[in-house]
C-alpha cells in the first residue's frame, strides 16, 4: 500500500481513485465521523449505552459493505481525544463496546484478508484494552486485503503537534535540513503515513464540521454531510454516498 506523503500533489491523488464501470469512481480511502448514536437512542427512549451498541452494529454493516464495493481503506472515528470529557461511566460503555466488537469481528476480520490498524495513541487505554489492541492488530498484519483503520484517542491537532515534533528534533540533532521539510515529510510522520490519501470524508448525523478528525488529510477530500444517524447508516448509504463522491468533480485548484 502506497505511504500517504507519495501522493501529496492533485494529479497523484486524482489518480488514487479506482473507476468503476458507470462512469463513476470508487474513492480508494473514505473516512465516517460516526455521529448521532445517542441522539438515535433519545429519539427510542433508550439509554444511551444502546445507540452505542446499535453504532457497532452499524460499523459492522459498513466494513462488510466497503470491503463489497472494493474501498481500499475505510477509517473510521471511533474515540476522540476529547471524548475523555464523557462521564466515566459512557467512556467505560465505549470501551466494553471496543472489547466486543475484537472479540466478535476479530476472526472475520483475519478471514476477510482485513488488515486493521489504529490511529491515535490508544496506549492511553486500560492495560488489558491495550494489549487486545495489540494483538489485534498483529494478527491482522500479514493481511494484503482491505485496511480498517479505527480511530482511538485521536486528535487531528496532537496528531500534527507531535509530526511537528519529530521534525524538530530531527532538524535539532543535525539530521535534517529545516530548508528541506515539505508536505511529503510532514504526511511522513502523520498516524496515516500507510494509508492512501483520503478521498470522501462523510459525517452523519446532519452535524456540518469535522470535529479534529484529519484535517491535514481532509485538504482535498470530498466532504459529504448526511442527516441520517450512525446506527441507521448501512451498506445502502454507504453505496449512495460512494455514488455521490463518483459524480462530482476534483480540480484541485486547476480548471
Amino acid at each position: 500500500m502506497r505511504p500517504l506523503g507519495a501522493a501529496s500533489a492533485g494529479a497523484s491523488q486524482a489518480a488514487s481513485l479506482v473507476a468503476v464501470p458507470g462512469g463513476g469512481a470508487v474513492p480508494r480511502h473514505v473516512a465516517i465521523i460516526m455521529d448521532g448514536n445517542g441522539r438515535w437512542a433519545k429519539k427510542r427512549f433508550l439509554p444511551r449505552f444502546a445507540g452505542h451498541k446499535a453504532g457497532v452494529d452499524a460499523v459492522r454493516n459498513v466494513t462488510r459493505a466497503a470491503r463489497a464495493m472494493g474501498i481500499e481503506a475505510l477509517t473510521l472515528y471511533a474515540f476522540s481525544s476529547e471524548n475523555w470529557r464523557r462521564p466515566a461511566e459512557e467512556v467505560s460503555d465505549l470501551m466494553g463496546l471496543l472489547r466486543h466488537f475484537i472479540r466478535s469481528d476479530l476472526d472475520e476480520l483475519t478471514r476477510e484478508n482485513v488488515r486493521l490498524c489504529v490511529i491515535g495513541d490508544y496506549h492511553a487505554f486500560s492495560p488489558d484494552l491495550v494489549a487486545m489492541v495489540d494483538d489485534a492488530i498483529a494478527r491482522t498484519a500479514a493481511n494484503t486485503g482491505p485496511l480498517l483503520a479505527i480511530a482511538l484517542n485521536y486528535g487531528a491537532h496532537a496528531e500534527l503537534v507531535l509530526a511537528a515534533r519529530r521534525l524538530a528534533e530531527r532538524a535539532r540533532d543535525g539530521v535534517l535540513d529545516p530548508a528541506s521539510i515539505d508536505a511529503a515529510m510532514v504526511e511522513g510522520e502523520l498516524d496515516t503515513r500507510d494509508l492512501p490519501p483520503l478521498d470522501l470524508m462523510i459525517r452523519t448525523s446532519g452535524e456540518q464540521r469535522l470535529s479534529n478528525f484529519l484535517l491535514w488529510q481532509a485538504a482535498y477530500a470530498e466532504l459529504l454531510f448526511v442527516d441520517t444517524l450512525w446506527p441507521d447508516f448501512d451498506g445502502d448509504a454507504l453505496a449512495e454516498a460512494v455514488a455521490a463522491f463518483g459524480v462530482r468533480q476534483r480540480r484541485y485548484g486547476g480548471l
